[in-house]
């Protein structure tokens, strides 16, 4: 959802102008319960959780895990009245103090452009937001207010479970979306019908992991830009974007999975596979409006493709479409994945720390088989070490927790201080491993492939 139509440093600052709104209409990071591998990441969250829970704040710890904060997504939060009230309320922050937040994070996306060179990192712009929101409310008040957004990060929960398990194939009715393969299923009762690869969330606005749902299918989205001083170039504060505009982020259709997340359309053929999105799930237009047929039929009332193409027709009306049943949408993080007799390795792009050789073993055993008695034990753990690197090549410290305390990782990153989005992936994304020990075993290969 990113426009080139402007050059210089400043003015590619625009681009993110349209994430950020688009996060407070629903297109940014975010969600509940996760399937993270990683331990390290969980160590932090559960004092996040611990500290929230002593000062009244109800998080269960597994919910903190998966729902990084970065200024971005504050922002999103921030704009939701609902949520100041309660944080004022909660933890008695004072209006200078939102107004210091808001204004801190309002820089923070001005700030960002689109550009390849010097790129920053999911773990650098969360250490950043811990500091900043640190530098407003004090060390103590700000682990709670952190702990308050990660609970508030995203939808309701449908009532239904998540896997206790790694690449666990549903018995269900739902959509699954593992963000390191880049891989988008659904399932019809337990069953594999269809497979979409997609695109995914900068690092600076990842996708977040847990267990969503989609009730309603919007037709026509229009996007209204932000009354905010870094609102400039071919949009207007207030001046409605229409659907269809090339100025509009969101493609034709946008599906709502929880505040502020979208599965939406509009993107190009080119970002499928790679980064596309600020913390969505993002496809080209055909492969949106396939996918709204296909999960109005799960739902149990039918869209056909002329259905979906006549909403389209009148672009200048808005159209939400309801669905008879809400789907779950389970959103993954699963860099080691067993799939149809292959071992899949794929880089950690969000760096949580997954692509360790303890989790490795974790996944192997769920099938029966052991790491040390694989001929190919010594190239695995080479590969497992090749795709431990984030989404430029660096390698993912392990010992590093997701929104740790700043004061016990003072030491910011070197380049968590530039300005600029990753767009590309550089070098390999993935190693796989035929092994004769799991054939016939795993998560199913895709299915019905649309890309």
């Amino acid at each position: 959802m990113y426009f080139s139509f402007l050059s210089s440093r400043k003015a590619r600052a625009l681009p993110i102008l349209f994430s950020f709104s688009v996060l407070l209409a629903g297109c940014v990071p975010p969600e509940n319960t996760s399937l993270n591998q990683s331990s390290t990441v969980s160590n932090t969250n559960s004092t996040m959780a611990n500290t929230a829970n002593s000062n009244n704040i109800s998080i269960p710890e597994e919910q903190a895990v998966g729902r990084p904060v970065t200024m971005p997504l504050l922002g999103a939060m921030l704009s939701d009245d609902t949520f100041v009230n309660e944080a004022k309320k909660a933890l008695q922050i004072t209006d200078e103090q939102i107004q210091r937040l808001r204004e801190a994070s309002q820089n923070a996306v001005s700030n960002l452009d689109e550009s390849d060179e010097d790129s920053r990192s999911t773990r650098a712009a969360m250490e950043r937001a811990e500091k900043q929101i640190q530098e407003v409310l004090g060390q103590e008040k700000a682990a709670r207010f952190i702990a308050l957004v990660q609970q508030r990060w995203g939808g309701e929960n449908d009532g239904g479970t998540l896997a206790a398990q790694p690449n666990s194939v549903p018995t269900d009715t739902r959509i699954v979306v593992n963000a390191p393969a880049y891989r988008m299923d659904i399932f019809k009762e337990g069953k594999l019908a269809k497979t979409y690869k997609i695109g995914i969330g900068y690092p600076e606005f990842p996708l977040p992991t847990g267990l969503r749902k989609a009730s309603t299918i919007i037709f026509n989205p229009t996007w209204t830009p932000p009354d905010e001083p870094w609102v400039k170039g071919k949009v207007q504060p207030g001046k409605k974007v229409e659907a269809g505009d090339k100025l509009n982020p969101l493609g034709p259709i946008k599906i709502p999975i929880g505040l502020p997340s979208l599965i939406h359309g509009g993107k190009s053929p080119a970002r499928l596979g790679t980064f596309a999105s600020h913390g969505c799930v993002g496809l080209t237009s055909p492969q949106i409006q396939d996918f709204a047929m296909e999960i109005s039929n799960l739902s149990g009332e039918p869209l056909t493709m002329q259905d979906i193409k006549n909403y389209e027709k009148t672009k200048t009306e808005t159209k939400e479409v309801k669905l008879e049943q809400a789907i779950p949408v389970e959103l993954r993080y699963e860099t080691i994945v067993i799939e149809d007799g292959k071992l899949k390795i794929f880089r950690d792009v969000y760096e949580h720390g997954t692509n360790t050789e303890e989790n490795l073993r974790r996944v192997l055993e769920v099938y029966g088989v052991s790491l040390d008695n694989l001929k190919d034990r010594e190239k695995i753990l080479a590969g497992l070490t090749q795709m431990a690197v984030d989404s430029q090549g660096k390698a993912v410290e392990m010992n590093q927790n997701i929104n740790s305390n700043v004061s016990n990782n003072s030491k910011m990153p070197s380049n968590s201080g530039d300005g600029s989005v990753t767009k590309n992936i550089k070098g390999k994304k993935e190693v796989v491993f035929v092994l004769a020990e799991l054939k016939g075993k795993g998560y199913p290969a895709p299915v019905n492939m649309k890309m």
